[in-house]
């Protein structure tokens, strides 16, 4: 084993560190395959379904470069500047866990309701027209429920960990958007089709997984579902939708705010 211990190997010292550098990129490509693997199945899924041999392997590889790396930074003097950046990584972790739980849970929702909707009456698709492409409109499809309750995504307990309020207020008391299906409570006017098609287009601009970090993160920000800039764009849009203003494209929108990184 190679030590470093005369400070004139000035060489053998950056040798290492070229090494170390080599190590955690290869350690970065292995976090974002699993992180991917996190984003489409639960850790349910894989206890139940994954091949024993391979997620044995899996976790052995894992342990294994923790325990090397941990006893590594054990040995620091200044250890404490390691182990707070450690801590906003757990904080990370529960944002990405947060996200990807919300993901999952939208997409879900929209199987389930998609199932069971209806096309978007020819004078609604008539009214929103001029504010939504026809290819978004023909796609939609709405649900109005009675008396079922739209069931909530289990993301308190992230919520708690971070010492927030859980997200009582998702979906909203009168409708939720999945991607291309609009559940409603009681009743769809025109502002409450033209607010649910927002979040639509906004689902469908910045993708399933970018929308759930996005609205995770401006949660997390704002503390209030009013205050989440997703939210807000879309009840600014539906203000000027109910003001009567001239027809606006909202794909238009959503895309200036995201290039903007408003959202």
């Amino acid at each position: 084993m190679a030590s470093l211990d005369d400070p004139g190997d000035h060489l053998a010292s950056v040798q290492m560190n070229s090494e170390l550098r080599h190590a955690q990129l290869e350690i970065l490509s292995a976090q974002c395959a699993t992180d991917r693997l996190r984003l489409r199945y639960s850790a349910v899924d894989l206890a139940r379904h994954a091949q024993r041999d391979l997620l044995r392997k899996a976790w052995s590889s894992a342990n294994a470069l923790f325990e090397y790396y941990n006893a590594i930074v054990n040995q620091l003097p200044d250890r404490s500047v390691i182990q707070k950046s450690t801590s906003t990584t757990i904080e990370e972790a529960r944002v990405l866990d947060a996200s990807d739980r919300l993901a999952r849970y939208l997409h879900e929702q929209r199987e389930h309701f998609r199932l069971i909707g209806q096309p978007l009456a020819p004078q609604q698709q008539d009214a929103m027209a001029p504010f939504f492409s026809s290819d978004l409109l023909a796609r939609v499809r709405v649900v109005l429920l009675e008396r079922e309750r739209i069931p909530k995504p289990m993301l308190d307990s992230e919520a708690k960990a971070m010492g927030i309020a859980g997200f009582s207020d998702f979906p909203h008391s009168s409708s939720a958007t999945f991607g291309d299906v609009l559940v409603f409570y009681d009743e769809m006017t025109g502002r409450r089709i033209f607010h649910a098609l927002v979040h639509s287009v906004q689902l469908e601009v910045l993708g399933l997984a970018p929308y759930a970090e996005r609205f995770v993160r401006g949660f997390l920000r704002m503390r209030l579902h009013a205050s989440v800039p997703l939210e807000v764009h879309a009840a600014t849009l539906e203000m000027a939708f109910a003001e009567q203003a001239q027809p606006f494209s909202v794909e238009e929108k959503v895309r200036l705010w995201m290039n903007q990184g408003r959202y």
